[in-house]
């Protein structure tokens, strides 16, 4: 199944997307990877989905990732006597420790890190940022504040704090209990972490992991923008989660932290979602709005990795419809004139390692001679990354033996997985690359490759090998 187009689509499963037939159609639609959201999935229905999707897998012989997304702390004032109250801009409200039903002038704050966090002068947000409050007293057991714009809270609403550093890390314990059970399906490929505020907030998942999935950061904090560059080089990939971090910063800065995002991720190598509200509008109607088409191709103009859809997959009228939408979108914005010259201006230098090297050596001499495609062999992953990192114009057909590593590849830009044994000897490995470029339908007899790959083959990290091959008319190496 070959994709004319090089950013990956991460689709939300959901009630209008968790039967096996219908993930099919996602998938034959463009949806390269699917996201399990933990905030709605059981343990159960992961395991369903998860087996669902392994099926559609094996029916289409292609690589397909998973990622499970884990909740992360949802942080949520109590409830009142009334349900809703009204309130003032100008009047004084508290938030205590008392486990009482709220009224007019205060309720109840579960949570007893922010009580003990929030200073003079930090802001508390409600619902989405619909009620701003400033604290104005603080003395670990209440936070009395004034309303400075807002007219109405009510039960269980969300509390964001832009300003305020929590002492806790990510992890609740009913994410240490789902990252539990993904761990033990041993057949998810990422989790992402919500609201991380710092390096520090990786270190459980990584230690409890293992190694046995990627990483994804999931950015929607000012905190975490704050120490990027280290939560970068700690995260296998970042997602541009911009509901909450709409939320807790200037909306109209968003679009901005979005390139930057981009952009240092793209230096580091690391793959980058963009999320939250895409094609929104089709979650009810079968077309896109003008806006939102020009949402998703400035995600693709700027190089991200992989676009997300979020309810419009998972509780949509429209599912299949809005993966079609979102994958004409890019394979339309890759063929614009304007393309080449955008990606290749954000082009990041190589570092100073042998798959760097290797990597940009392959993709200058496959545009210079006009190759067909960039062909890598990569057990661990990482010359794929490395690979991807260069955005070559040619198509790069990732070749890996560890069919998991070819799942988690899956959400990296410009990457044609394909499963395949570690080659016997170097003519074997030519000549396997040229027969599966033909197989995939990149390349035919007469076009020519280049390879890269390691030697000693079959050792991860080794990257040291180019090879430029014609494709015979048996579809095997004519050299």
């Amino acid at each position: 199944m070959k994709r004319n187009r090089k950013v990956k689509i991460l689709a939300t499963l959901g009630p209008a997307s968790s039967d096996e037939a219908m993930i099919r159609k996602l998938h034959e639609a463009g949806a390269d990877l699917f996201r399990i959201n933990m905030s709605h999935a059981s343990h159960d229905v992961m395991r369903d989905l998860i087996a669902k999707i392994r099926s559609v897998e094996a029916a289409c012989g292609r690589p397909i990732g998973i990622l499970a997304d884990l909740q992360g702390p949802k942080l949520r004032v109590g409830k009142f006597a009334a349900t809703t109250v009204e309130l003032k801009p100008g009047q004084t409200f508290t938030l205590d420790n008392k486990d009482e039903p709220g009224d007019n002038t205060r309720v109840f704050l579960p949570h007893p890190e922010i009580l003990q966090s929030v200073k003079p002068g930090h802001r508390l947000l409600i619902d989405d940022g619909k009620l701003h409050l400033r604290a104005e007293k603080c003395d670990g057991k209440s936070i009395v504040t004034t309303v400075v714009s807002g007219t109405k809270i009510s039960d269980r609403k969300g509390v964001s704090l832009p300003d305020t550093l929590l002492a806790t890390g990510v992890l609740t314990d009913k994410d240490r209990a789902d990252l539990d059970a993904v761990l033990a399906t041993n057949d998810v490929d990422w989790v992402a972490l919500s609201f991380i505020q710092r390096p520090e907030d990786l270190a459980e998942v990584r230690k409890v992991a293992r190694g046995r999935v990627g990483l994804m950061s999931k950015i929607e904090k000012p905190q975490a923008i704050e120490r990027i560059d280290e939560i970068i080089e700690l995260s296998d990939a970042l997602m541009v989660a911009r509901g909450d971090l709409g939320v807790e910063m200037p909306l109209e800065a968003v679009p901005g932290l979005q390139k930057q995002l981009i952009r240092a991720c793209r230096r580091a190598g690391k793959p980058v979602v963009v999320a939250t509200q895409m094609l929104e509008s089709m979650i009810s109607a079968p077309v896109p709005t003008r806006a939102e088409v020009s949402d998703v191709a400035t995600a693709v103009f700027e190089g991200a990795d992989a676009v997300m859809l979020s309810a419009e997959s998972a509780s949509g009228q429209y599912p299949v419809e809005a993966v079609a939408t979102m994958a004409s979108i890019a394979r339309t914005v890759e063929r614009e004139p304007h393309y080449p010259g955008i990606i290749y201006a954000q082009r990041a230098q190589p570092e100073a390692t042998g798959a760097d090297a290797i990597s940009l050596a392959a993709r200058q001499i496959a545009e210079t001679l006009k190759l067909t495609a960039i062909v890598c062999y990569t057990s661990s992953g990482n010359t794929g990354l490395r690979a991807s990192r260069e955005r070559p114009e040619v198509p790069i057909l990732a070749l890996s033996p560890v069919i998991q590593t070819a799942r988690r590849l899956s959400v990296v830009w410009g990457l044609h997985c394909v499963v395949s044994e570690e080659p016997t000897d170097l003519d074997d490995m030519v000549n396997r690359a040229c027969r599966i470029v033909v197989e995939e339908e990149f390349g035919k007899p007469g076009d020519r490759v280049i390879i890269s790959a390691g030697v000693p083959l079959g050792t991860p990290g080794s990257t040291n090998m180019l090879r430029i091959a014609y494709i015979g008319s048996d579809g095997l190496s004519g050299i």
